[in-house]
């Protein structure tokens, strides 16, 4: 297991710029509209085809929210009309119907995961129906691994829905927090108790839930460090299985309810910076393992036991125990990875209802990934669940000199060398303590699409013979 991360704060400042959280590689941006239906189609008849078919992951998008919450840039409708819901149900059984049909009926269905939005502005009998609806068109394993889980607004939930939610099959479930302190949470609209919250915790404890996982968010309007570690000795005291520590990245040319924050309301850099350190010293000092990517997990958590063993994965749903699936995104912005593709569903809801409603799988952009996409790919996921790069392994895997192929990625990655963010070995690259903290910092180093192209030297590799 990587050691637990150390902290610099003039490090920290020297490296704190936007950058990508890399649950994919290549990362969204870089979809195009060149792949479409017939490239899914293709995609999945491939994964079918492999010697042992991969395990499936569903995703399922419920974009509705009850009330805007000013940080938030997810993809997300606000109404207070619950029969929305139950239209918006009608046209993803279409959905699911249609992909099911797609892959071989004895692939299992290891994990499912309801995002948003907020999954439970559903009702839970229309939850377990939903499920009961995946039960008939996928073959879920039987296996004790199986996750089924859920992200909760505590505001919009009851204890009691909660054995209704571990009835129905949800036995993992994630609690939208961010700072209990009254002026933050007036600030970003969002008011919620800790009384309420504490409740779901207990309920999810009680129904047998496997884990908890709370969301927080340092940088928020009107956060002080006093404020900030109050919410964090009050969420130790809940001990939930798993903790999501995210910085807020003030975007509001991007996400318009964002321009209901005052900017000046903000902290500073050096505050945002000792928000963050707090955190880390907070959570580590009561126990908590951290993972990587601002998440921290018991150390009994199925997290950090599957970190340990080298079987951590990272995705469009965060980390994961389930490395070796295809990713199954059903609903409105949903994304799939499935062999050597990504493909996303409409990020509008009268784009992805109009495919539908005209019988047609909701794709409108994707991509096949490259040779060398698929070597990043595997780079950027070794580093970002474990901390380090498999040198040796990726040389024979993909046939390459590691340091002939990568000459210009290991000469950006160098000031982080000099910095001690990272160590350089014969056979790995691997984060140092402090370095942990800056993954994504070490990750860009080898994104190609946040470069000029690079022709690499030759490898002696036909599989990558083409310059990039």
């Amino acid at each position: 297991m990587p050691d637990s991360p150390t902290h610099d704060i003039d490090l920290l400042r020297r490296y704190d710029r936007p950058g990508p959280r890399y649950t994919s590689y290549p990362t969204a941006p870089q979809f195009g509209a060149g792949f479409g239906e017939a490239q899914l189609r293709e995609a999945v008849l491939a994964s079918n085809g492999d010697p042992v078919p991969r395990r499936l992951s569903l995703y399922l998008h419920v974009p509705f929210c009850m009330s805007p919450c000013f940080y938030c840039g997810c993809n997300r409708i606000i109404t207070r009309d619950l029969a929305r819901g139950e239209h918006y149900l009608v046209r993803l059984y279409r959905e699911i119907a249609a992909m099911a049909a797609l892959f071989d009926r004895d692939r299992e269905v290891i994990q499912v995961h309801f995002g948003g939005g907020t999954p439970n502005f559903l009702s839970p009998a229309q939850l377990a129906e939903v499920l009961d609806t995946l039960r008939h068109q996928f073959l879920f394993s039987s296996s004790a691994e199986r996750d089924i889980s859920i992200e909760l607004d505590p505001r919009f939930v009851a204890p009691a829905d909660i054995a209704d939610l571990a009835a129905a099959g949800f036995n993992r479930a994630s609690l939208g927090v961010q700072d209990f302190d009254p002026d933050v949470q007036a600030a970003v609209n969002r008011i919620q108790s800790v009384e309420e919250t504490v409740a779901i915790i207990e309920a999810c404890r009680e129904r047998g839930f496997r884990s908890v996982n709370v969301d927080l968010i340092y940088g928020l309007p009107r956060q002080t460090l006093e404020g900030f570690g109050r919410t964090l000795d009050t969420v130790v005291q809940a001990r939930p299985d798993r903790l999501a520590v995210y910085g807020y990245a003030h975007l509001p040319e991007l996400f318009r309810p964002q321009k209901q924050i005052d900017a000046a309301e903000l902290p500073d850099a050096a505050t945002r910076l000792a928000l963050l350190q707090l955190a880390i010293s907070t959570l580590t000092a009561a126990g908590y393992v951290y993972i990587g990517m601002d998440h921290f997990a018991l150390p009994d958590d199925d997290l950090a036991t599957a970190q340990a063993r080298g079987g951590l994965h990272r995705n469009f749903m965060g980390y994961t125990t389930h490395a070796d699936t295809d990713l199954v995104g059903l609903g409105v912005s949903a994304i799939s990875h499935i062999g050597d593709t990504f493909s996303q569903n409409p990020r509008d809801l009268p784009g992805w209802q109009i495919a539908l409603d005209e019988g047609r799988l909701p794709v409108f952009r994707g991509m096949r990934l490259s040779d060398d996409d698929q070597l990043r790919a595997d780079l950027i996921q070794a580093l970002m669940c474990q901390g380090a790069i498999p040198v040796g392994a990726l040389e024979r895997r993909y046939d390459i000199e590691f340091d002939q192929y990568f000459a210009a990625e290991l000469e950006r990655l160098q000031p982080l060398v000099d910095d001690g963010l990272v160590r350089i070995g014969p056979d790995w690259i691997r984060a140092t303590s402090q370095g942990r903290l800056l993954l994504r910092n070490i990750a860009m180093c080898f994104d190609r699409y946040l470069h000029q192209p690079v022709i690499h030297p030759g490898s002696g590799s036909p599989r990558f013979s083409r310059a990039i």
